[in-house]
């Protein structure tokens, strides 16, 4: 205790213990991978082959113009068997490169470059060219972080290396394995920003990779701050106030308070980027629950189906139905089919009891206000779950439903059982609906005026 944190939270079981000393192996090369042309926010890619083409590791096979978007690139050698709508673990259909594997794989290695050398245009160009995301979930385009509108000066960024989602440890091995490439990509990140300052947040659960930092950042200047273990410490905001006592107002994003944050992962994949000019093609992914016969941290092939991944780790066990969640229980989004693909965002793969994760029914809201003084933002669930539910838009808007993080804790400390976050995305989800349809709607009145 007497780590710097946040108000409010939840203390979750975190069974970390089930992965957080296996070591990295890194996964055999698919026979087959499908690859969404949209693994990011932003707007979604356009293909850049046809079927029937020869594809090699790391070539670029979709992009689009769009500021808000970052291309896709294949992960293996072979040809393009067909371009199709394929389930996404986000729980939709996106247009997906589909690569027949011939075997074979490229080699990535290269010797660092002095950062000073390059100019931070060229870095955020570098950046976006690899297709870089948000690999703590997000998936928001990196090149997008480190160019702040003008007047925007970033003064610091911050490294999330809170991992605070139960079960979830792929972050945890990439400090511990791979710290000298986690602080390098720090490095890069400060430059392409003009940040003068680094900082990594971690919880005080990991002291090996919290002692792998500290070696790796010696004399930098970079300071590694050592928080409480709570969820959800990996929140940006809730990390930002945290780390270094600053407040996000609602409505704005860290870069109004002069921070930028990435995930620990987003650097190593930015030190490769940039070493060894190779893109976003894989990723480290947490395969854990109590429904797996063997927990592992992988490294996967983006594009690689739940099915193969799991199957790697001995596949699903023990009797009763299984949840198959894209991350963990908190935050992760059950899933229907187990051919979905590994995606830039896929942090872990959780199979739990479904009686474990999910009641069968729910009851009325007693208005004890436990999800009140859980909410890290200070909101009121219980009313936007209802507002949400019953589409009560304007309600849901006034009680500021669009600063919902979905982290969930109302969810898990609610006494009857009410699914407030599903409700709550629900809600976001007819907003956004809305406003795409009055955007459509303007469009056209447009055209034909």
């Amino acid at each position: 205790m007497g780590h710097k944190t946040f108000d409010r939270g939840i203390h979750p079981s975190y069974y970390k213990e089930l992965t957080a000393s296996k070591r990295v192996e890194s996964a055999p090369l698919p026979k087959t991978v499908t690859i969404p042309l949209q693994q990011h926010l932003g707007a979604a890619c356009e293909p850049l082959v046809k079927k029937g083409d020869l594809v090699i590791e790391g070539q670029k096979i979709g992009d689009v113009k769009a500021f808000v978007s970052a291309p896709v690139h294949a992960s293996i050698n072979g040809k393009v068997k067909d371009i199709e709508l394929s389930q996404h673990p986000g729980g939709v259909r996106v247009l997906s490169v589909v690569i027949e594997g011939d075997g074979t794989a490229k080699e990535w290695s290269g010797a660092e470059i002095d950062l000073n050398s390059i100019a931070p245009e060229a870095l955020r160009d570098a950046v976006r060219e690899a297709g870089i995301v948000g690999m703590g979930g997000a998936a928001f385009p990196t090149s997008v972080k480190l160019a702040p509108p003008k007047g925007k000066a970033i003064e610091a960024v911050i490294l999330n290396g809170c991992e605070c989602e139960p079960f979830l440890t792929a972050d945890h091995r990439i400090m511990a394995e791979e710290p000298g490439k986690v602080v390098w990509g720090l490095k890069a990140l400060m430059r392409a920003t003009g940040a003068a300052k680094g900082f990594i947040g971690i919880e005080e659960n990991k002291p090996d990779a919290i002692e792998a930092l500290k070696k790796a950042v010696g004399s930098t200047g970079i300071e590694i701050i050592v928080l409480e273990a709570k969820y959800p410490q990996g929140a940006e905001k809730m990390l930002i106030k945290a780390a270094l006592g600053r407040k996000v107002p609602v409505g704005k994003l860290p870069l109004d308070v002069g921070v930028v944050v990435n995930n620990v992962g987003t650097a190593v994949a930015v030190y490769e980027a940039l070493n060894y000019k190779k893109p976003l093609i894989e990723r480290i992914v947490t395969v854990s629950g109590n429904g797996v016969r063997e927990p592992k941290n992988l490294k996967v092939r983006v594009g690689t189906s739940f099915e193969e991944v799991l199957g790697l780790c001995g596949g699903i066990t023990g009797e009763g139905e299984k949840e198959v969640l894209n991350g963990g229980p908190m935050m992760g989004i059950a899933q229907s089919t187990l051919s979905v693909p590994v995606v830039k965002g896929t942090s872990g793969i959780t199979v739990i009891a479904s009686g474990k994760i999910k009641p069968e029914k729910y009851d009325p809201c007693i208005k004890c206000a436990s999800c009140v003084a859980a909410c890290p933002m200070g909101l009121m669930p219980y009313r936007l779950g209802d507002y949400g539910l019953k589409q009560m838009l304007a309600n849901f808007k006034d009680f500021d439903g669009q600063s919902c993080i979905e982290c969930g804790c109302c969810s898990y400390v609610c006494p009857a059982k009410r699914p407030l976050l599903q409700w709550i995305r629900m809600g976001k989800f007819f907003i956004r609906r809305e406003a795409q349809r009055a955007a459509a709607k303007a469009n056209n009145n447009k055209a034909t005026s």
